[in-house]
């Protein structure tokens, strides 16, 4: 679509660096068209307030702020992590969980406005571009996207302080103190400055947002139970929450005793690896909980199979695929999975460490009268040379096959 048929864009607006700028620069590009912002409230506590006096002071005609944060965490974080899902067996997934149910709803806003297409001010390099569109195709096929920095000539963030500066837009951030962040209720990452240097330590101190240093944390531990209904968690310390209210309740337990924070040097979507500093504070104890219940809930191949899937199902998360029939299909079997897995898990958390402190379930799996090292009625300890014999079969035929050949 031709650039004098673009009358209206619909622009995925946060009110940082690269949204603010967008919106003059799709003005100046796309001459007569109008521009309406989508802020979407998943958490990111402070960042949208005087979002639309800015929104409408730098060009757009109407700000749009849309309340997701139910959706967010019950229609994908939750289910995320029923499945385990960690990528690279670290990372939480906070700025992936986000974006497709962001997107879903930049089309249902781009439909009923009657946009011609939709904007966004995620990077050429970076992961976001890809959930953001192909979640957009999922709903809207054939709508045209407008990625400025695919297009245009700014090269980098000093470049666009240097456009906002030369087109009054106002900024929160100075060139001394510009991490590229990205917050939500679930997490809140860093990056750039010294982090793009893996030979530094991140400046932890006077930089946490959701918590504290390990260091800063109090000297004494907390205790903290979670109670699970097939997989789900229902409440804190036996008080039921909703499931907003629940993760913010842990975040301010996991953030006070410097819970959560991860160093990480990832591999991108695109290919070239980066580096973050991820605060994760009631996510990240909600993941140990989880897995906790399920060691006593889950039989064994159920559980090491769900292990395996996690990793896949991180992936498919994090490039975006959350949309597809293959992750669907993972969450049914997930789903399937957390039947049995109800019970309360009891945690104990001291400066930065999470301990497990016991654990109950209806469901539980494990029977001291089977387990215990005393004398006991249930087990037949012989029945384990049967089972030796069959189970070593084959490493017994490889042996003599190799003292037959003079291999050993």
């Amino acid at each position: 679509m031709a650039n004098k048929e673009i009358k209206k864009i619909v622009l995925a607006y946060s009110g940082g660096l690269d949204t603010s700028i967008i919106i003059p620069w799709l003005k100046e590009n796309y001459p007569g068209c109008e521009v309406i912002a989508v802020s979407a409230n998943v958490g990111q506590v402070g960042e949208l307030d005087g979002l639309e006096e800015k929104a409408l002071k730098t060009g757009a005609s109407k700000l749009y702020v849309e309340d997701l944060n139910k959706e967010f965490i019950e229609d994908v974080v939750f289910p995320s992590m029923q499945a385990g899902a960690k990528y690279e067996n670290v990372y939480l997934l906070g700025t992936a969980f986000a974006r497709p149910i962001i997107a879903k709803r930049l089309v249902e806003i781009a439909k009923k406005e009657g946009a011609d297409a939709i904007a966004h001010g995620c990077t050429g390099k970076g992961n976001d571009q890809v959930r953001f569109e192909l979640a957009i195709k999922a709903f809207a096929p054939d709508m045209p996207v407008i990625a400025p920095w695919r297009i245009w000539d700014i090269k980098g963030r000093s470049e666009e302080i240097d456009y906002a500066e030369a087109h009054n837009v106002p900024l929160k951030i100075n060139r001394e103190t510009n991490y590229s962040k990205d917050k939500n209720m679930w997490h809140l990452s860093h990056e750039g400055l010294e982090l793009e240097d893996p030979t530094q330590e991140p400046k932890y101190k006077g930089n946490m947002e959701m918590g504290v240093c390990p260091e800063e944390a109090p000297d004494e531990a907390e205790y903290v139970s979670i109670d699970f209904e097939k997989g789900v968690p229902v409440a804190v310390n036996g008080e039921k929450m909703d499931a907003v209210s629940l993760v913010w309740k842990l975040n301010e337990l996991g953030g006070k005793h410097g819970v959560g924070i991860i160093d990480i040097v990832e591999n991108r979507l695109v290919g070239m690896k980066c580096r973050g500093v991820y605060e994760t504070p009631g996510g990240t104890i909600l993941y140990h909980a989880h897995e906790m219940l399920e060691q006593l809930c889950l039989d064994k191949a159920t559980m090491h199979y769900k292990q395996k899937l996690g990793l896949e199902f991180a992936d498919l998360v994090y490039n975006g695929q959350w949309f597809s029939p293959l992750r669907e299909a993972m969450s049914a079997f997930v789903t399937e999975t957390q039947k049995t897995v109800t019970g309360t898990v009891k945690l104990k958390l001291y400066k930065g460490n999470i301990i497990g402190a016991g654990m109950t379930s209806p469901y539980s799996l494990y029977d001291p009268e089977i387990v215990t090292f005393d004398e006991d009625h249930v087990y037949n300890q012989n029945d384990a040379t049967g089972f030796i014999n069959l189970f070593g079969l084959p490493t017994q035929v490889m042996a003599n096959m190799k003292i037959k050949n003079g291999l050993m």
